[in-house]
């Protein structure tokens, strides 16, 4: 062979090769490729393998699919009720149109923080601090749709948005602190006031049965001195209660009568 036709050919496989290296891509199952030929857009590439044209005639970019977690700088807002407070939040975005990612916001994932924060600024703007402390889910939900409404035309999907947590001032802690105590004092004295209501109620029904069945007062009245002389050492003296010796005076009273019967009956 020609030596000039050999280091012809072996120029031209060297070139073939570049062209190849320079026009293989691979994209990942998660990835796509965005093409631009000679600046205009094209269909998109991947997953898997696919060429593009070298020498800078395809300009391409891979767009990540999947669900990025991206935390909001801590922002100071001021509440419904004047509360300066600190809160930081995190959102979760996923790019749902790689095309629209990539060709109407610069920067999607920047331009998505962004609003994020503005947004999150808004919304606990407009909620007062008990809102803010006690409905987080809901503000959460707030959140998640105002900025989902903003990122749509940019083809990125707001997954959640969920507030990390609120930072408050020293003296708002001691006031809420002191303001939970009293709710626990308030309950506890509910909770004794009730019990001791009920209690009453049992006692005031025990008495109505105890009034009108003398039995059972005597049995109560046994029990307690039973209860009571459980201790040796000790010496009590009870009276006795009229209850307790009626049916016996009562007996008495009618034992003359019916003697003086018989012996009228005699004397007749």
């Amino acid at each position: 062979m020609d030596p000039i036709a050999a280091v012809v050919l072996v120029v031209v496989v060297v070139l073939l090769l570049l062209i190849a290296w320079g026009s293989i891509r691979i994209a990942r199952e998660y990835e796509r490729g965005v093409v631009f030929r000679l600046g205009r857009l094209i269909d998109l590439k991947g997953p898997g393998i696919f060429l593009i044209l070298p020498f800078g005639v395809d300009r391409l970019t891979k767009v990540d699919l999947r669900v990025i977690a991206q935390d909001v700088p801590t922002q100071e807002v001021v509440t419904l009720d004047n509360v300066t407070v600190k809160v930081n939040a995190v959102v979760f975005f996923q790019v749902v149109d790689a095309r629209a990612a990539i060709t109407r916001v610069f920067s999607y994932a920047n331009a998505t923080m962004l609003i994020s924060q503005t947004t999150l600024r808004s919304v606990l703007g407009q909620s007062s601090l008990d809102e803010l402390l006690a409905g987080r889910d809901k503000i959460s939900v707030q959140l998640q749709q105002i900025i989902d409404q903003h990122t749509e035309p940019w083809g990125i999907k707001v997954r959640n948005v969920e507030v990390k947590y609120v930072e408050l001032p020293a003296g708002m802690q001691r006031a809420l602190a002191r303001q939970a105590e009293a709710e626990r004092e308030k309950r506890a004295k509910i909770i004794a006031a009730e019990g001791e209501f009920q209690a009453a109620q049992k006692l005031t029904d025990a008495a109505h049965v105890m009034s009108t069945q003398p039995a059972a007062l005597a049995l109560r009245y046994m029990q307690t001195l039973l209860d009571l002389g459980v201790d040796k050492n000790t010496t009590i003296v009870f009276p006795i209660p009229v209850e307790l010796i009626r049916p016996l005076l009562e007996g008495a009273s009618r034992a003359p009568d019916s003697a003086r019967v018989p012996a009228e009956r005699d004397r007749a």
